[in-house]
C-alpha cells in the first residue's frame, strides 16, 4: 500500500483519505453504500488513490466532483465513472481553465516528499467526459444511503458540497474549511461564495467534511464563515482585488 495517503475513518462505512505529506493537505471520501459507493473527490494525482479504495471496499465506485482544480480530480484518471456539475463540464472535458505550467509551479511551491515513482515532468492535468453531470437537487443512490447535490457556487461556478440527509453530514468541499477560502481567481465569484454558505447554513448539518487541512471542524465554523462574508459585504470590501482579511481560524482571499 501507498504510505502517501492517510486513511480516518469517519464511519463503518465512510473514510477520509487524506494528502497530509503536501501543503494542500487534501481530503477525499469515500461513501459506501449497500449496493455502490461513491468517491468524493480523488486529489492530487501524485499516487494512485485507486489502490485505497480498493483496499476498502469491493462495490462499484464512482468518483464525484466537487469542483474541476487540479487539487481534487488527480486521481479521475484510475475511475471509470465520474461525475461533475453540469457548469464545469467543460473544465474536464474540453479545456481546463489554469495552464498546466502554473498547475506545476503550485504543486511544487513548498517543499514536498513526494512518492517514489513521481516524476513532475510527467505529471499531466486530467482531462476525459463524465459519465453523469449532476445539478443541484439531484440524488446520488448507494443502496441504503443517499446523497443530495447541493450546488455552492463561488469558489468556482460548478462547485458542489454533498449533504447525507439521514446521518446529517456534509462534504463541504472548497466551501468551508479551516484555512484561506479563495474567491481571487478570475473564475471566482465571492458574492456567490457567500451566497452558497447562507444556503448550505440552512442545513441539519451534524459533521462537515472539509475539502482541505484540518478534518475535525466545528460545524458553527459556517456561522462565522457566513459572517465573516457578512461584514466584508457590509463595509463595501466584498469585491475582488480587495486582498486577504484574516479572521483566525480562517481567511478569506477576495
Amino acid at each position: 500500500m501507498n504510505d502517501w495517503f492517510t486513511i480516518d475513518e469517519i464511519d463503518a462505512d465512510t473514510y477520509a483519505i487524506s494528502e497530509y505529506r503536501h501543503w494542500e493537505q487534501t481530503h477525499c471520501y469515500l461513501v459506501c453504500g449497500e449496493d455502490r459507493a461513491i468517491l468524493i473527490d480523488t486529489g492530487l494525482g501524485v499516487a494512485n488513490i485507486r489502490e485505497v479504495v480498493d483496499s476498502l471496499t469491493t462495490l462499484p465506485v464512482m468518483a464525484v466532483t466537487t469542483h474541476v482544480h487540479w487539487d481534487h480530480i488527480g486521481g479521475h484518471r484510475y475511475f471509470d465513472r465520474i461525475a461533475v456539475h453540469e457548469a464545469e463540464t467543460d473544465w474536464l472535458s474540453v479545456k481546463f481553465p489554469i495552464p498546466l505550467s502554473v498547475v506545476k509551479s503550485n504543486l511544487t511551491r513548498e517543499p514536498c516528499d513526494f512518492p517514489s515513482g513521481f516524476s513532475i515532468d510527467d505529471y499531466e492535468i486530467f482531462q476525459g467526459a463524465p459519465q453523469r453531470i449532476l445539478r443541484d437537487g439531484d440524488c446520488l443512490a448507494l443502496g441504503n444511503r443517499q446523497l443530495i447535490v447541493i450546488h455552492t457556487p463561488g469558489h468556482s461556478p460548478g462547485h458542489c458540497c454533498f449533504y447525507e440527509p439521514e446521518r446529517k453530514y456534509l462534504y463541504s468541499g472548497d466551501l468551508i474549511y479551516q484555512g484561506c477560502l479563495d474567491a481571487f481567481y478570475p473564475s471566482t465569484d465571492p458574492r456567490k461564495f457567500w451566497h452558497s454558505v447562507q444556503k448550505v447554513r440552512k442545513l441539519d448539518i451534524a459533521k462537515v467534511m472539509p475539502g482541505h487541512h484540518q478534518l475535525n471542524i466545528p460545524v458553527d465554523l459556517i456561522d462565522r464563515i457566513e459572517k465573516g462574508f457578512s461584514d466584508l459585504a457590509s463595509s463595501g470590501k466584498l469585491e475582488q482585488g480587495n486582498g486577504i482579511f484574516d479572521f483566525g481560524e480562517f481567511k478569506i482571499h477576495i
